[in-house]
């Protein structure tokens, strides 16, 4: 579906017929990923399904929701769970509860995600801020009429991942002895896991990481003038990097197992965020 300004503020007012709530910063939570909830002074909670014309996501470990709250007196709107195109939805569709925060009045963005480690330098368990990423086999969001109301026609992409707020967080991390690493993600369609020769072809082209999802939300946003920062939990290694087979369920339970450390790191981000320095 191509949608219009219209449609955008429709869809606002239904949120706001919820909640007057007015976020700062947007949180995307990845597969697995939802220790940071916890730490957030809950105020109203909207089922994707209660906004009229909001896709739902259909995949059954994602709740599909958007939390409103504060962290450390910041307002936030987290997404616990996102859309992907493997479910049928169009880019358009998949970035739409994204423009629909810039919508709300976020300024900034942190997406995070479970993906495939690339780099052989990588291992389960370890995080990568995203430094840039390949999105050239995804259908773009900014395809068909441009909303110059969200953005010009031709967006520069020269800096999609904040690097200055990337490089404070790399910092931070160190400090607080996190395994994190930097690195390049790349978006495929899915569902199905990537094949050896796809994730050769991955690492070819650049990329340390890979997934199904958080690239195509990334031009969305930045089409939007939001500050977006990227956080990909390397849930386990890509297809013919080891001889390990891949399992959704592997990768849940690997997220589920270091839920904590992501969060710590996602909650330095949104301070990073909120400081703007």
């Amino acid at each position: 579906m191509d949608y219009s300004y219209k449609d955008y503020q429709q869809l606002l007012q239904e949120v706001r017929e919820k909640t007057d709530f007015k976020p700062l910063i947007g949180v995307v939570l990845g597969s697995g990923l939802g220790d940071l909830v916890d730490d957030v002074k809950v105020v109203a909670t909207i089922p994707y399904g209660d906004i009229r014309g909001l896709p739902v996501t259909t995949n059954k470990k994602h709740k599909g929701q958007y939390i409103f709250g504060y962290l450390d007196n910041i307002p936030i709107v987290i997404m616990q769970g996102r859309l992907h195109c493997y479910e049928g939805y169009t880019s358009q569709e998949v970035v739409l509860p994204i423009r629909l925060m810039g919508m709300m009045g976020i300024k900034s963005l942190v997406l995070s995600n479970a993906c495939g480690g690339i780099n052989a330098a990588f291992k389960p368990g370890d995080m990568m801020l995203i430094d840039d990423q390949i999105a050239c086999l995804i259908t773009s969001p900014l395809r068909g009429h441009n909303i110059d109301e969200f953005g010009t026609r031709f967006p520069d992409m020269s800096d999609i991942y904040d690097i200055k707020d990337t490089d404070k967080l790399y910092q931070k991390a160190k400090e607080l002895n996190l395994p994190v690493k930097r690195g390049v993600y790349m978006q495929f369609y899915g569902p199905q896991y990537e094949s050896k020769a796809e994730v050769r072809m991955a690492r070819i082209l650049g990329a340390d990481a890979c997934g199904m999802s958080t690239a195509i939300e990334a031009i969305a946003a930045n089409h939007m003038g939001i500050k977006t920062m990227g956080i990909a939990f390397i849930s386990n290694m890509a297809c013919g990097i080891t001889n390990t087979k891949i399992s959704d369920e592997d990768v849940v339970k690997e997220a589920a197992k270091n839920r904590k450390p992501v969060a710590i790191l996602m909650k330095e981000a949104i301070r990073i965020l909120a400081n703007g320095k």
